[in-house]
């Protein structure tokens, strides 16, 4: 920025301004460290909550573009975290992909009685998360290709 005295780059400018955020809501540290990467390397700014009770309370608070929700969470569960975001005028809106190591048929009948827009099995390549949110983003028409 001319005469400000300190340097920025477009790319550091454009993610300040970007409004595509992803709410990712699990409990593994671990995930939110890959994820987190793998999602500002592409255009995205990521939220963070380790429970169903936080991704519902920020969710509320930060409307994010989408929301990867893990199923199996302390304190409140991700189906249920879903149900409350699928309740909630400011969030039913918002698209859910649910993520979870049970894969079974009762799980994904669940989650699609719940309301979530996508599901993912873990482990899952970082490709698949990123068509699926595109897909999303496409369908509410936000969005947009990455800086």
């Amino acid at each position: 920025m001319k005469g400000s005295g300190a340097f920025v780059s477009i790319r550091q400018q454009l993610m300040a301004t970007t409004t595509r955020k992803v709410l990712v809501v699990d409990d593994d540290p671990i995930m939110h460290r890959v994820l987190g990467q793998y999602l500002e390397r592409n255009g995205y700014q990521m939220l963070s909550a380790s429970d169903g009770q936080q991704a519902v309370q920020m969710a509320s608070l930060e409307a994010p573009q989408v929301i990867i929700l893990d199923v199996r969470m302390p304190e409140m569960s991700g189906l249920a975290a879903l149900r409350q975001l699928k309740e909630i005028h400011g969030t039913k809106s918002i698209p859910v992909i649910v993520v979870t190591v049970n894969a079974d048929r009762a799980t994904l009948m669940e989650t699609q009685v719940s309301g979530a827009d996508g599901f993912l099995t873990k482990p899952f390549r970082p490709g698949e998360l990123l068509a699926e949110i595109k897909r999303l983003t496409a369908s509410t028409g936000e969005a947009e290709s990455p800086p």
